[in-house]
């Protein structure tokens, strides 16, 4: 589970790159923003729930 959310991140991360620096592709700006939001609210839901699959 932690290698997915790491992973989430890592392309989230490049997707925002990719979408800030080439205007054509400004859907990946919005994928990479949702992918972000998703891998912090898991991130912070394991912590809130001390779980640690």
């Amino acid at each position: 589970m932690k290698i997915l959310l790491g992973i989430a991140v890592v392309v989230a991360v490049l997707l925002l790159l990719a979408g800030a620096l080439v205007k054509a592709a400004a859907a990946l700006l919005w994928v990479g923003l949702v992918l972000l939001v998703l891998a912090a609210l898991a991130i912070l839901l394991r912590v809130v729930t001390g779980r640690s699959v």
